[in-house]
């Protein structure tokens, strides 16, 4: 099923979504990667804020290139998920709804998705030049000195996702895989 839905990604939002829905988002989001997510712990343990509200926010996990002259922004397609494992269930507890990236997520991540009513998008890896024409606007708001991997503040226009891990920890990585077991299993009869 296709929806549309609008930033900020409120628990209300998020509970309809389920596991294999194509979503198309339009509003802010943000950007941060392993270094980011590591300095944003980092933060957190010594009581300092994070460089935005991550209350109902949405962070894609992507390390842009350069903009080419005219653009907002390079290719941005989706970084592998299971590296910010480590820090998505604390960021989880304190209010992220969402987290876009590719690949799947550990138990930990999914039962923090489950707690906090939260979402798990997967955008297509390889799609990336089609992405960043759903970015129309980024600025770099923290870690300058990560260059890609800066945390940017984003605007996007139906920015294309598909659910991957829904807030009740339905997980298409799973079912699919499940739904291909029982397909081979008929061929095998």
């Amino acid at each position: 099923m296709e929806k549309i839905i609008h930033t900020p990604l409120t628990e209300e939002k998020v509970k309809d979504l389920k596991a294999g829905d194509t979503v198309f988002i339009t509003g802010t989001i943000y950007t941060a990667r392993d270094a980011a997510h590591k300095r944003f712990i980092d933060s957190l343990k010594k009581g300092e804020n994070l460089p935005f509200d991550i209350k109902d926010s949405i962070i894609y996990y992507v390390g842009p290139s350069p903009a080419k002259p005219g653009n907002v922004i390079g290719s941005a397609g989706p970084t592998t998920s299971y590296r910010m494992d480590p820090y998505a269930p604390s960021l989880l507890d304190i209010g992220l709804k969402g987290m876009i990236g590719k690949g799947i997520r550990n138990k930990a991540v999914i039962d923090s998705i489950k707690r906090n009513k939260g979402v798990y998008f997967a955008a297509i890896g390889g799609a990336a030049a089609l992405i960043s024409k759903s970015i129309v606007k980024s600025e770099i708001i923290a870690f300058e000195d990560l260059q890609s991997e800066a945390v940017r503040k984003m605007e996007v226009e139906k920015l294309p996702v598909v659910v991957a891990v829904d807030s009740k920890g339905n997980d298409i990585y799973e079912l699919g895989k499940n739904e291909y077991l029982k397909e081979c299993e008929k061929c095998q009869k």
